[in-house]
């Protein structure tokens, strides 16, 4: 499985979530403490998602995240009050390429999914057969995250408001693919929502910042999210709630 994080708070530089603090996701890429069968590494690429001026950028590669060269200097001089960043374990029958690997964006939104969807692509040719054929043409990548992200985005689209359109997409896809792994972080900058779902996530929240992580990484207290919960924060405010569903 893929390891991730999201940050809502005062200003920081991606190398202070990503690269500098003890068991960062730098190092969960080669020695991740909880991959509960999902493999060994993180090696199939890495992406950091920020926002500048209030809208959304990325940088996504599809090399391990301990080869690049440019990353360090990068990440200490890039700022922001909202960060999304994933280092990616590439799934069977997936491709290994740079569109594949998260954050995914949409407008304001980006995106990131940690686990798989069993049977893939058959388990989910229904439900990708419900979205509107161009929002199936101009996927990033023929992979279960970017089609997660089509699924929400359509929602968003249609009225929904993030944390329903999360929440529904789960509950859909682990009826048409028992056992999914549908860890999921969405984020337009302002609000996080995240879910815990047949892997681990935890919160670590201060007076002014909220971070969530697949593995608690660096100083302060780290509370774990209860498995199959829907967690929706802001940079000062955190509501988890369980969602329905087989335990």
């Amino acid at each position: 499985m893929c390891r991730h994080l999201a940050y809502l708070g005062p200003p920081t530089t991606l190398a202070t979530l990503v690269l500098e603090p003890e068991h960062s996701l730098f190092e969960q890429s080669w020695a991740p403490r909880d991959m509960r069968g999902g493999g060994t590494v993180n090696a199939d690429g890495f992406g950091l998602g920020w926002y500048a001026d209030g809208q959304p950028a990325r940088y996504r590669r599809n090399v391990p995240i301990w080869t690049d060269d440019n990353l360090r200097d990068l990440s200490h001089v890039i700022t922001s009050d909202a960060i999304i960043a994933a280092v990616r374990n590439g799934t069977e029958r997936m491709p290994h390429v740079e569109s594949a690997v998260a954050p995914f964006r949409n407008g304001r939104w980006l995106f990131s999914h940690n686990g798989r969807i069993p049977g893939w692509p058959e388990s989910t040719v229904k439900l990708a057969g419900a979205l509107p054929v161009a929002d199936l043409v101009t996927l990033d990548a023929p992979v279960d995250s970017a089609l997660l992200f089509a699924l929400i985005s359509h929602r968003l689209t249609t009225g929904y408001d993030a944390a329903e359109a999360v929440a529904s997409v789960v509950h859909e896809v682990e009826e048409a693919a028992p056992g999914s792994r549908l860890n999921l972080l969405l984020t337009d900058g302002e609000q996080l929502v995240a879910t815990s779902w047949t892997h681990s996530l935890h919160v670590r929240r201060t007076a002014d910042s909220t971070t969530v992580s697949s593995e608690p990484f660096g100083a302060g207290h780290w509370d774990e999210v209860p498995d199959r919960s829907l967690l929706v924060a802001t940079a000062t405010t955190v509501s988890i709630t369980p969602m329905e569903g087989p335990q």
